[in-house]
């Protein structure tokens, strides 16, 4: 635990009560972490079919048939992790409609080079646990880069990378769930101060100036944007643990909540041990 002198003696420009040290956590390319992964399932034997949108999914004889607008591909065991796509997956193997996804954008702004000095290592706010997202913060990569935020907003699509992109139906399902609407109700003024955030510059650098208080919006610029698959209840509660739901020869994943990446090869191994069971076999029989 470290007081306000303790945060100032390993990051100078930060200021805070009180903070926890965390000296072993660290960063990684992680498109590099998923690229290293294929290779090794190719040279495992795995075919990579990518662009091929799932539309629908039925069992005949034994065997799983996914159908896609390029070609049919026939499995007898799959294991579903459609991350956005989840609970439309699932369904098509006549899963529930809950947990349901929603989607939430977050947009990251990158702290310009000549202001790198400011930042040391991670800095993270202590999570509320009255509030499902865990605010904004500053994030050091790989390439020196420094990410600030991300913020929190609803996602005009389930693809909505950015403010301008919407998919009318798919806004439309996300706004009508009554689970949406519940927790939209619970923290309206949470999320209008998200939404503020996204499109006044000087207020999402606000808050980020909590931490480190000379932060200046002409010190930033604009950075990408990732989209959340929030899985969740139609009570409005968002769902915080793994959710597996299985059919015949299918195991849907629909739902691998943060750190996922973090976890990823023990997740790997949970799933796969998920999917023995439910298929009854062993581990020397089963193919992903």
């Amino acid at each position: 635990m470290l007081d306000a002198a303790g945060i100032a003696e390993r990051e100078p420009h930060c200021r805070g009560i009180r903070a926890i040290s965390s000296p072993v956590t660290g960063i990684v390319d992680w498109g590099l972490v998923s690229k290293t992964y294929a290779g090794d399932a190719k040279e495992a034997g795995a075919d990579f079919f990518l662009d091929h949108e799932v539309t629908n999914v039925e069992r005949k004889h034994g065997v799983t048939i996914l159908h896609t607008p390029n070609r049919e591909i026939h499995a007898k065991y799959v294991i579903a992790c459609a991350g956005l796509y989840s609970d439309r997956v699932a369904r098509m193997t006549g899963g529930g409609r809950d947990p349901k996804i929603v989607p939430f954008r977050g947009d990251y702004l990158i702290l310009r080079p000549e202001k790198a000095h400011l930042v040391k290592g991670n800095i993270y706010p202590v999570p509320d646990p009255a509030f499902p997202f865990l605010g904004v913060h500053y994030t050091p990569r790989m390439d020196g880069s420094i990410w600030l935020g991300p913020n929190a907003v609803l996602a005009f699509a389930r693809e909505g990378y950015s403010f301008w992109t919407i998919n009318p139906p798919e806004l439309w399902d996300a706004l009508t769930y009554p689970g949406f609407f519940k927790l939209a109700t619970k923290y309206w003024q949470t999320g209008a101060g998200e939404i503020y955030r996204d499109l006044v510059r000087s207020a999402y650098v606000k808050a980020l100036q909590r931490y480190i208080p000379e932060l200046r919006p002409e010190d930033c610029r604009p950075g990408p944007a990732g989209v959340r698959a929030q899985a969740m209840w139609a009570d409005g509660s968002l769902v915080d643990d793994f959710i597996f739901e299985g059919a015949e020869g299918i195991v849907h994943v629909r739902n691998a909540p943060s750190p996922a990446a973090t976890s990823s090869l023990a997740i790997g191994k949970y799933i796969v041990d998920d999917a023995e069971r439910r298929f009854g076999l062993t581990s020397t029989q089963i193919s992903v």
